[in-house]
């Protein structure tokens, strides 16, 4: 009776951390394969909270937990699921920096959207894909508020973007200058600057690794394990 208790409050963790944090240890039966799935859905937030009503990954929830994950010998691989439209520049490239620098191996799949900041997320893992219908938008940097009409101002944009640019162009076979290019398209996006590119697009610039699914991601992600160990 008391392992049935046990084993049934094990379980409901299991599915609050699912249901709250998006957040799941798989394989943990087989013990062959102990993967961690982390997933990166809506707007990621930054230092300022946005509305309840908003759906948001919170880089506070995230950076702890990755650490967690890299000190933990008995996971041996994470699978990061993307379907974000972007958001906080610093928060989104302090998630992609922590989980480039693992040790563990990483594996990307974007379902839906990786946009804006959720570029260099989707290229920060040892390996990524993306679904036939998924969907990347690259733009310039945008900032919400108040703006100081300076050139510091301007500088300090300039600088934000070629960090970002700097970032994607050292996890994948895209060039800086394609990179710019697609953010200062007018072609494409009716209010905005910037190019919308769908699922083999993304494989065919040098983006994204290859076009693929869940169990592509798996397979991929147990390749790199089994080469690790």
């Amino acid at each position: 009776m008391s392992n049935e208790k046990e084993t049934t409050q094990e379980q409901e963790k299991k599915n609050e951390q699912i249901i709250e944090m998006g957040e799941a240890i798989l394989g943990e039966k087989r013990k062959d394969h102990v993967i961690y799935l982390l997933s990166i859905i809506g707007e990621i937030e930054g230092h300022d909270c946005l509305p309840s009503t908003s759906k948001t990954t919170k880089y506070e929830h995230v950076l702890p937990k990755l650490a967690t994950i890299e000190d933990d010998n008995n996971i041996d691989g994470v699978l990061l699921l993307l379907n974000t439209m972007g958001g906080d520049v610093e928060s989104g490239l302090a998630i992609a920096e922590m989980i480039a620098s693992m040790s563990k191996p990483t594996v990307s799949l974007v379902l839906g959207g990786s946009h804006s900041i959720g570029v260099p997320l989707a290229v920060c893992t040892d390996y990524s894909l993306i679904v036939p219908s998924g969907t990347m938008v690259i733009h310039p940097v945008r900032m919400s508020g108040t703006v100081i009409g300076a050139r510091q101002t301007y500088d300090y944009f300039q600088q934000m973007q070629d960090r970002i640019i700097g970032f994607i162009t050292s996890h994948c076979t895209v060039t800086p200058q394609q990179v710019e290019k697609m953010m200062m398209n007018t072609q494409m996006l009716t209010k905005d600057l910037g190019t919308i590119l769908v699922g083999k697009q993304a494989v065919d610039l040098g983006i994204i690794d290859a076009v693929g699914g869940i169990s592509d991601a798996f397979t991929k992600l147990y390749q790199l394990i089994d080469k690790k160990k």
